[in-house]
């Protein structure tokens, strides 16, 4: 039976009611396209359970702008939605991962309707606001090796380990750089002591 209760910021019953009617969970495993460039949305994703990694393209390279954890929802898709514009980003799951998909008519009307979505909605925008301004004073007040000390720190702390399970590659794609530099920086890290390095991820010492 599918579980419509795990989307938590819906406290109406009313509202309740309403997303087991139009709303919709999809399972993806790891390593999932959910979204294309240039994609136009008519459902607006939530996750559920698991995390999506929304990311631009430019020239062959990747940055990414940010994940989209449980009980959040992507703000590209939901502009897209509203405006009825093209993706400007791809979107991919990280893990396995369960999906909402609400039609995108709704977002508007319960927007009006249920102070519980409007609020999360809002939220949405004030949170990803709030990650992106943090990205950019990094990329233009950071050097790229303090962003890739930050970065490990940050993975290790949120997923409670000290393995990063990156190659130096998708940790360039992370970071919007090159994987030359991000192996000089690692190597650099390992003579001092931060870290050691393993094929397929990099272990921060303790």
């Amino acid at each position: 039976m599918i579980d419509f209760s795990r989307f938590e910021p819906a406290k109406e019953l009313e509202l309740k009611e309403e997303i087991k009617k139009v709303g919709n969970i999809q399972s993806f495993k790891k390593g999932e396209l959910l979204i294309r460039e240039g994609q136009y949305l008519k459902v607006l994703p939530i996750v559920l359970k698991g995390s999506i990694r929304v990311f631009q393209t430019n020239e062959e390279r990747e940055i990414l702008l940010y994940y989209v954890l449980p009980q959040e929802t992507c703000i590209m898709s939901l502009a897209a939605c509203l405006f009825n514009n093209e993706s400007p980003s791809f979107a991919i799951t990280e893990e396995d991962t369960d999906v909402l998909f609400i039609p995108s008519s709704f977002i508007p009307i319960w927007q009006k309707k249920y102070t519980s979505w409007n609020n999360f909605i809002l939220k949405a925008y004030r949170n990803r606001y709030d990650e992106l301004l943090d990205s950019f004073n990094n990329v233009v007040f950071k050097k790229i090796d303090q962003r890739v000390i930050t970065y490990l720190n940050e993975y290790a702390s949120n997923h409670n380990t000290n393995k990063v399970p990156l190659s130096h590659q998708a940790l360039a794609y992370e970071l919007g750089t090159t994987r030359v530099v991000i192996s000089r920086i690692l190597k650099n890290f390992e003579t001092n002591g931060k870290v050691i390095l393993h094929r397929g991820y990099v272990e921060l010492k303790k």
